[in-house]
């Protein structure tokens, strides 16, 4: 039943107009932001930086920090004037015990991979990059835990146990460059949640620099340590608001020996959701990622990238993989899978590949769905939610009818495993305030009638912070505020983002 997929690298049609030659309004004009009471950079403080770090590790060239005040999907844009880029945790403390102490605003940044502008200035912060600070520590074969610095890359992280036979617990589409210290900051889920679960599971320590320059040290590598508080899931999905995250220790399980992939088409989302229950019950043990795409997003990268669906146009597309230690059961539990949802009416059609060629094609489809996105930024709008399953694609119908006089087309794919979908919409002119400020509030309106949250892996950021107050309660919020005093008294750390 597989059919041979030729390897191909996706690149985007001639005649595309890329969207990296239109920069987005900047971030303050934007979101309306008001500068805080920060100290502006002196030059003395630039050189007590170049002494820190060394001349070559301080950027200040417009060339230099524009990677650093864009994010990647031409949303945000600040106006910072440096790039520190230390290497180690004593000087990350160096720097933030200075800024502390003269009232000067930082970002901390690391792969630049995210969608709620997390990670970039809002005006002139000083811009901390972990980049530099990629050390692998060490790798405990045995537990199958890892210690690293929170600038090494997800990929390399994920390549570097696989020589030891585990894996890393998260895999991204973005992979090959955001870094381990900005998944914990934001939380992420990734492709193969459903398996392995969220951070909150898997990270079994950090080290945290605090606002003060004060080195917390959380670097357990016990499964079960329960001596007092667990200090590290503060750190966990707070964004660098409460601490600049340094050392990650991670738990990595076995790396299962065998992949299976099918790729299906179906009817309708009822249909989906049917599959995805018989699906659970009939591979529960083995399934390690279930992501839907619809038709519009798969016309859409065909139009951009030039890929097309393997098996036909159908309305939905589900994307399984099965993973585990014995090749001939999994093949053979997902093939009578296949094939008994062909016979109950469930499927359309489909393919299911075992060979690491047409597995790594068939993901290729889903991991191109962001380039063809980025191409047309200008005119698109993101949004990163999770829902419960029977609302699910509810989200996709709703904002389709409200935007019809201002849309071209609305997109929904995700992760179908862990109820999180990425609801895009494809403007027929530019991205506009006015736009904005009709569309954002019917979108987060009917999300949170679901029952779902705004924000599924990728934070809160300075793009959905003016909503922070409908989505936790007064109590919630205020417990949230004193963290924050408590931590970063002259909340120096990420300024605009989540708590303001």
């Amino acid at each position: 039943m597989s059919v041979f997929l030729k390897r191909v690298i996706f690149l985007p049609k001639p005649g595309l107009r890329k969207y990296s030659q239109n920069l987005p309004e900047l971030t303050k004009n934007t979101f309306k932001v008001t500068r805080g009471n920060y100290n502006y950079l002196r030059d003395e403080d630039i050189k007590h930086f170049q002494n820190v770090l060394g001349v070559s590790r301080v950027l200040t060239s417009s060339e230099d920090l524009h990677k650093y005040n864009v994010d990647w999907f031409f949303q945000v844009r600040g106006t910072s004037n440096v790039v520190l880029k230390p290497k180690t945790t004593e000087e990350v403390s160096k720097i933030l015990s200075y800024c502390n102490e003269n009232r000067i605003a930082i970002c901390p940044h690391a792969g630049n991979t995210g969608m709620a502008g997390g990670s970039n200035p809002v005006f002139d912060e000083v811009v901390v990059s972990t980049e530099l600070m990629n050390e692998i520590i060490s790798l405990d074969e045995n537990s199958g835990v890892i210690i690293c610095q929170a600038g090494c890359i997800l990929e390399n992280i994920d390549k570097y146990v696989a020589e030891k036979n585990l894996i890393v617990p998260l895999d991204i589409g973005a992979k090959g460059s955001c870094q381990i210290g900005g998944n914990v900051s934001t939380n992420a889920g990734g492709l193969r949640m459903v398996r392995f679960g969220n951070l909150h599971g898997n990270v079994l320590g950090l080290e945290v620099v605090k606002a003060n320059g004060d080195v917390l040290d959380c670097m357990s590598t016990l499964k079960k340590d329960n001596t007092g508080y667990h200090l590290k899931h503060l750190f966990i999905g707070s964004e660098g608001t409460l601490g600049f995250v340094t050392k990650v220790s991670l738990h990595c399980p076995p790396r299962p020996k065998f992949k299976n992939v099918a790729f299906l088409g179906l009817q309708n989302f009822d249909k989906v959701l049917k599959t995805f229950k018989f699906l659970k019950a009939e591979l529960g043990e083995i399934i390690s990622a279930v992501e839907v795409i619809d038709t519009p997003t798969m016309d859409f990268i065909n139009e951009v990238v030039g890929q097309n669906s393997p098996i036909g146009d159908y309305p939905f597309y589900l994307l399984i993989e099965t993973s585990g230690s014995n090749e001939q059961h999994d093949e053979e539990k997902l093939n009578n899978f296949f094939e008994a949802a062909l016979n109950k009416a469930l499927v359309l059609n489909g393919t299911v590949a075992s060979e690491p060629a047409k597995i790594e094609a068939l993901w290729s489809i889903r991991e191109n769905i962001p380039n063809g996105f980025k191409i047309c930024s200008t005119k698109m709008m993101y949004y990163d939610v999770s829902l419960p399953l029977s609302n699910y694609y509810s989200i996709v119908n709703d904002v389709t009818e409200f935007t019809k006089d201002l849309s071209e087309r609305v997109f929904g794919f995700g992760h179908l495993g862990d109820g999180n979908i990425h609801l895009q919409i494809q403007l027929k002119d530019d991205l506009t305030d006015e736009i904005k400020k009709r569309i954002d509030p019917f979108v987060f309106d009917k999300i949170l009638s679901y029952g779902g949250s705004i924000s599924a892996e990728h934070g809160i950021g300075v793009i959905k912070q003016k909503y922070m107050d409908r989505l936790k309660t007064v109590n919630t919020l205020n417990l949230m505020k004193d963290l924050k005093r408590l931590l970063d008294p002259n909340k120096i750390l990420n300024p605009y983002k989540v708590i303001v």
